[in-house]
């Protein structure tokens, strides 16, 4: 990604010199520009913030008020020409902050240049659950930032105990490694859609491989991410940290505790070929079993949730684990969590008080540029914060909460 440049200005004189009125339109046509540099929402700016930008338009340093009426000559000009540079710079600086300050952020991040998701040949993207009456989407199976992460998460759930741990040289795997996992099971949840049409019309199809060969590029393509150097490398140490990355369930049941298997996000992986400069472009991952059982299992019995492919350009970490939780919860109504409920289902390392901040500020956002599907509000509860997550509209990817023939025979 670009870094953003920074605003190029109108000389301060110029901009003294216009009417109050001018001076409104063009700090207002320089914050859609602040905002779409900046991927954020634009939202016209009231009176108060427009008085503001004007303050820090007109603002005088130290060099203003020592060297207004000096000679442009010898030591005196070269010190006018020093203040006139520090103070563009503080100018520039103190507006690029209001303005961050007045308009929100993106919740969701621009869609790549080639973005064409429709053509691609899983058009709808699914999650696995990891029994039952557990799914990976009531709690975080991965760590919600990009930093390193080489701590247990612990889940305390109502029959169960959840622990994801990672490896301890790379760490757990991240929310957005965890895009690969989702590629994986959408790909295999097509191969199963395709082996039951078949099977349907009489045929004798053989069950879907366990081995999955993607083009890097492929997995790109699906999780919506541009194509570059970078993302490659990207890819192959996301692929490290996801076979690093196991699930650990205790049954709580009945006061009695049981272990039950530590289950990887990845299988084995290798890397089949590599490009004309070194980057990697095929690779073959081994389909765990307990993901190709909870896909391709006998009983059909078990659903499989679609998300929505925008889901993928959910810039945070918090958003991203928000989205699912709602998707899982609300379906095709309404959930409502309290913030403390929140705070331990995300597997955040953060004090509670700045995990609220954050919360706080995310939903801040969606006011101005909502999330996928779901709108959400932040009330005050008896016990403190409660988020309320409500379906909004209908879901780009229709889901089915009926067997999963059903729900892959679109």
């Amino acid at each position: 990604m670009n870094k953003r440049q920074r605003l190029d200005l109108m000389p301060r004189d110029q901009f003294a010199g216009l009417s109050l009125h001018a001076k409104n339109d063009y700090l207002q046509k320089l914050a859609e520009n602040f905002a779409a540099q900046d991927n954020r929402a634009y939202i016209p700016l009231d009176k108060d913030a427009l008085s503001r930008l004007r303050r820090y338009y007109s603002r005088r340093v130290f060099a203003d008020l020592h060297l207004e009426h000096k000679p442009e000559t010898g030591l005196e000009g070269a010190l006018r020409r020093l203040g006139e540079a520090i103070r563009d710079a503080d100018r520039t600086t103190d507006i690029e902050a209001a303005l961050a300050q007045e308009l929100p952020k993106r919740v969701l991040r621009a869609p790549p240049t080639d973005d064409s998701q429709l053509m691609f040949f899983v058009p709808a993207v699914y999650d696995a659950p990891i029994k039952d009456d557990v799914n990976l989407m009531d709690v975080a199976p991965f760590a919600l930032g990009k930093n390193m992460r080489t701590d247990v998460i612990t889940y305390e759930l109502k029959d169960c105990l959840i622990t994801i741990e990672g490896g301890a040289e790379i760490g757990i795997a991240t929310v957005f490694d965890y895009d690969i996992f989702l590629n994986m099971v959408s790909h295999l949840a097509e191969e199963t859609r395709k082996f039951r049409l078949d099977e349907s019309k009489g045929l004798r199809p053989s069950l879907p491989p366990k081995l999955y060969r993607p083009n890097v590029a492929h997995i790109l393509k699906f999780c919506r991410r541009q194509s570059g150097g970078r993302q490659y490398e990207e890819v192959e140490d996301a692929l490290r940290r996801l076979a690093k990355t196991s699930i650990t369930i205790t049954n709580l049941a009945g006061g009695k505790r049981r272990q039950v298997d530590t289950r990887p996000l990845l299988g084995e992986y290798r890397v089949i070929s590599k490009t004309g400069t070194g980057k990697v472009d095929q690779i073959e991952i081994r389909i765990p079993d307990w993901v190709y059982l909870s896909v391709v299992r006998a009983d059909r019995t078990l659903p499989l949730l679609t998300l929505n492919t925008d889901y993928f350009l959910i810039s945070s970490g918090l958003g991203r684990f928000i989205y699912r939780l709602a998707r899982k919860a609300a379906g095709k109504n309404e959930a409502r969590y309290t913030a403390r409920d929140l705070h331990k289902r995300s597997g955040s390392p953060q004090e509670y008080r700045f995990f609220l901040r954050d919360l706080k500020e995310f939903v801040t956002r969606t006011q101005a540029f909502p999330m996928p599907d779901y709108d959400l509000v932040l009330a005050q509860g008896k016990d403190g914060p409660v988020l309320l997550m409500k379906r909004r509209g209908t879901l780009a990817s229709e889901e089915s909460d009926a067997p999963l023939l059903a729900g892959l025979e679109r």
